[in-house]
């Protein structure tokens, strides 16, 4: 199990790719030699992203623009990289976004919808990809999810929901399709220096958090690349962020939960 070689028939699938970790694992795919095709709803964005890869290194790049929230769209997607002749011979679900404050004070509907974006997407288009990579015996599935994914955290209930869903649903298909030679992949970053923060509004929260535990987006993308060649099931790119995993996982509830309010004060 480890990253398909490239080919020019076969493409990288990469959600989310306008910015953030999403370009940045692009860009260390297209280091590669990998072809890819960029999802993302922001089409400028993506070209010029596709024209930067194409002229670093030679590799063919497609541009769909996509919210992968949305059920029909996803469907055109798939179709559309069917037509261009394009088998998926890595995905990787990058796309999603968090939340902070108190749930019953958030927007409802912003709610269901991040869990339609980081738990529903990430099912259909692994499942969009899964057949034709048994049928193949090769393929790689690098689902993002988070260090939240490890615990419960109050302030931000949705969000570590969503994230412990994509880190479970990972785990067990990197056993399921490990048998037919895919590697599935759950990327587990703590704090990441993108634009993640101001989007789901948790400046206070990510100010609190120590400096340490932060990396780059960089950062981020190389360590995932890696863990995807190397065939691992699960990758915490920092060791500070992977020894408060271990810590969450082990501490008892009652005490964990009241301590990460303290921390997360949205």
């Amino acid at each position: 199990m480890t990253l398909p070689a490239p080919h020019p028939d076969s493409t990288c699938l990469v959600t989310g790719a306008s910015s953030g970790i999403g370009a940045d694992i692009a860009r260390e795919l297209a280091t590669r030699g990998h072809g890819l095709t960029l999802v993302a709803r922001r089409l400028e964005r993506l070209e010029a992203l596709a024209e930067e890869l194409r002229e670093k290194h030679a590799v063919r790049v497609e541009t769909i623009a996509c919210d992968v929230t949305d059920a029909p769209a996803r469907a055109s997607l798939m179709s559309q990289v069917a037509a261009a002749g394009l088998r998926v011979d890595v995905l990787v679900n990058n796309a999603g976004f968090g939340s902070g404050g108190n749930f019953a004070e958030l927007d409802g509907e912003a709610e269901v919808r991040m869990v339609r974006t980081n738990c529903e997407a990430v099912v259909a288009l692994s499942h969009a990809v899964a057949g034709q990579m048994v049928a193949a015996r090769s393929g790689a599935i690098l689902n993002v999810a988070s260090s939240a994914g490890f615990q419960p955290i109050p302030k931000q209930a949705t969000y570590a929901a969503t994230k412990a869903f994509a880190l479970s649903f990972s785990e067990a298909l990197s056993s399921e399709l490990g048998e037919a030679g895919i590697t599935v992949t759950a990327l587990c970053p703590g704090p990441v220096r993108t634009e993640f923060v101001e989007v789901a509004a948790i400046d206070e929260a990510a100010e609190a958090a120590p400096g340490f535990l932060w990396i780059s987006s960089e950062q981020c993308a190389k360590a995932a690349v890696e863990g995807l060649e190397r065939g691992k099931r699960v990758v915490i790119p920092h060791a500070p962020v992977r020894m408060s995993t271990l810590a969450a996982r082990y501490t008892p509830h009652s005490i964990l939960l009241p301590l990460m309010r303290r921390f997360y004060p949205v």
